[in-house]
């Protein structure tokens, strides 16, 4: 008998994988036709899972520690063996070392742009891109669905693979989320933590990792999706639309001459598009609230009597001011007229 054979002829007495590359998900060890003793050693380390496979079935799975390997701890290998009574002689068996640790700071993207469907906008196109962590919990299902039968599967091997499954099971999530593309545009921080337990239950069911970190770095939506968070940011800065017409008018009172018309301009659109909206509502309304809706409106026209009040003034002091051109009485007719013309453009519209 040559050396070859001679060594091919020897059983295998220990088992273990001391690789320590960082992008290493599953290794196969390397028998080289030889076979596993009875008896022998499987050390299976920290960040570690060792599943055994035997003709085609997944057989016994190891977690951390020093194993003998004898009829006791191995039941479904000897079960798929048909050992009964224990066995003596070396075997065959394909045994998978499978790394459980952490895998940080991957990428992931979309190649191309995902539709939503929104509330406010129907469809709508998005792009997003971030980072996510996950690591190995289920090693039967990731060998069969994601790794094979590959001696030595590495995470750049997976990166593209996972990308696109990533952004599948993100488009999916994100439309089982029902989410607003203005809330996924502007809070995207938050969302990656609520996709998460959305996300995770398709990454285990079907891949068998779990993704542990879900971050959206960034999301960008159509221009006109942008000029709707615009304007929505713009009303959020402006708050209590009455309160801010009141500080307007109030300002340009104070100031007097130039200052007052230049503060009351404002104010008269403001208070103008409040009554052209009372009249919009009347208008939808029954033919009761159409009667409401004129002092509902000219209440925010405030009478010399209410702007002494507002102001902590008299009665006589506003009309002398009225009298001196500091605030003007036709006020009023121009925050009607503005009420007209934005009531005929809503019409207009409509």
């Amino acid at each position: 008998m040559g050396v070859l054979d001679f060594i091919k002829g020897q059983a295998i007495e220990i088992i273990e994988w001391t690789d320590d590359s960082r992008d290493t998900l599953s290794w196969r060890f390397p028998d080289e036709d030889k076979e596993i003793k009875n008896g022998a050693q499987l050390i299976v380390r920290e960040s570690q899972l060792v599943q055994f496979v035997a003709a085609g079935q997944y057989a016994d799975l190891f977690a951390p520690g020093k194993h003998t390997l004898k009829t006791e701890n191995i039941p479904i290998l000897s079960r798929i063996l048909g050992w009964k009574y224990g066995f003596e002689s070396p075997f065959k068996c394909d045994v998978y070392y499978l790394n459980t640790r952490l895998f940080t700071g991957n990428k992931w993207g979309t190649a191309n742009p995902v539709m939503m469907r929104d509330p406010d906008f129907g469809l709508v196109r998005l792009r997003a891109f971030g980072t996510y962590d996950f690591r190995i919990v289920d090693a039967p299902k990731f060998l069969r669905e994601v790794a094979g039968t590959d001696q030595n599967f590495r995470l750049d091997e997976f990166a593209d693979t996972m990308r696109s499954r990533l952004v599948s099971v993100f488009t999916e999530a994100l439309a089982q989320a029902k989410v607003p593309a203005l809330d996924v545009a502007t809070r995207y921080s938050e969302l990656g933590e609520a996709l998460l337990p959305l996300v995770n239950p398709i990454m285990q069911g079907k891949y068998g990792i779990e993704v542990t970190t879900f971050v959206l770095e960034n999301v960008s939506v159509p221009p006109e999706v942008e000029a709707a968070i615009d304007k929505r940011s713009g009303m959020a800065a402006v708050g209590n639309l009455n309160d801010y017409v009141k500080f307007q008018m109030a300002t340009g009172m104070g100031a007097g001459g130039d200052g007052a018309a230049a503060a009351a301009a404002p104010a008269q659109m403001a208070v103008g598009f409040a009554m052209a909206q009372e009249m919009v509502r009347g208008m939808q309304s029954p033919a009761a609230t159409v009667t409401a809706a004129a002092p509902a409106a000219a209440s925010d026209v405030l009478t010399p009597e209410q702007a002494a009040q507002l102001l902590a003034v008299s009665v006589e002091d506003v009309i002398a001011a009225i009298e001196a051109g500091e605030l003007k009485g036709r006020k009023i007719g121009n925050a009607w007229r503005i009420a007209r013309a934005s009531l005929d453009e809503y019409l207009r519209g409509a």
